[in-house]
């Protein structure tokens, strides 16, 4: 387990101020240092130096909105314009921003995974789909409307040091409906480090959204349910067990909901290295709200707008799945 953002721009946050801070041991009430994975600098000296204050927060952005493309089942895609640095901090798996429209108060702010981040054109992508009041609301903005981003984030996924070591083997990606959209990003990565990727697909949707990508990185696309009243289908667990079986696989990413990883990690070998996207509910970002926490035993309190851990951690010991 460790931050996402230590040692980065944004370190230490707002969360070394109240003693709090998820990485360092001095930052969260320990008298003596217990550091364990070293980050590249000193938070508590880094704390210090700039006079027992936290660093710089993330920017919101106005950005225009170049592109708007419906789907059925209230789906939409939208193409965002973004300076060349923030593209390029958006490139990497398990990025997001928190977006909403020009004329929206900051309680608008929702979070949407990059589904992809062109750092040539500048532009970012992103699936959204209308589920309440925020979503609904973006739905409503026209082509060429400013929109107001903020970021970059970049916990999206769980397990990003899974997926960043595994390399020239063969790799799953599970992924049902919406949770689709932040897997590109991780089938990209794999794709770059010499993985052949199976995937597992469950999609009701125009699979036009998508195909694209499935070609570019020559993924072999098995459709599949997945999900049958919040349990794996039985031909799921017979096309997952025949590739297990066949392959040594080096990562499966589950792109879904929590029920669904959690039953698959419950289903396949200890020894599998996972990833999975972060469901947590968010509304700031920055481990302040605590509208990410969860709860394990011995009270234990886990930020996961932070914390980046292990799919397997994640759901250990948690009192709530």
């Amino acid at each position: 387990m460790y931050c996402i953002d230590a040692g980065s721009i944004y370190c230490p946050c707002h969360l070394a101020e109240t003693n709090n801070c998820v990485h360092c041991s001095q930052l969260s009430n320990n008298e003596f240092c217990q550091c364990k994975d070293w980050c590249g600098v000193c938070i508590y000296e880094k704390y210090l130096s700039n006079g027992a204050t936290a660093s710089k927060i993330r920017e919101t952005y106005k950005c225009k909105l170049i592109e708007k493309e419906s789907f059925e089942d209230n789906l939409y895609m939208f193409r965002i314009k973004v300076s060349q640095s923030l593209a390029k901090e958006l490139k990497y798996p398990g990025s997001f921003i928190f977006l909403r429209t020009l004329d929206s108060l900051n309680y608008y702010d929702v979070p949407i995974s990059v589904m992809e981040s062109d750092i040539d054109s500048c532009i970012i992508k992103l699936l959204i789909k209308v589920t309440g009041i925020k979503t609904q609301k973006l739905s409503e903005s026209a082509e060429g409307n400013d929109l107001l981003v903020r970021g970059p984030f970049s916990n999206g996924i769980m397990g990003l040091l899974n997926i960043n070591k595994s390399k020239n083997g063969i790799s799953i990606i599970t992924a049902r409906e919406i949770g689709i959209a932040p897997s590109i990003p991780v089938m990209k990565k794999l794709y770059s480090n010499g993985n052949k990727i199976i995937s597992l697909i469950e999609c009701k949707y125009n699979k036009d959204i998508y195909k694209d990508y499935f070609k570019k990185f020559n993924l072999e696309v098995i459709d599949c349910s997945i999900l049958d009243h919040g349990n794996l289908t039985d031909d799921f667990k017979s096309k997952l067990s025949e590739i297990l079986n066949k392959y040594k696989v080096n990562l499966l990413h589950c792109g879904g909901p929590d029920i669904m990883t959690y039953k698959i990690i419950k289903f396949i070998d200890k020894s599998i290295n996972l990833s999975c996207c972060n469901n947590a509910k968010m509304t700031c970002g920055e481990g302040i709200c605590g509208s990410c926490t969860k709860h394990y035993e011995e009270n234990v309190v886990k930020r996961l707008c932070k914390v980046q851990i292990d799919p397997r951690d994640l759901f250990k010991d948690r009192r709530i799945i």
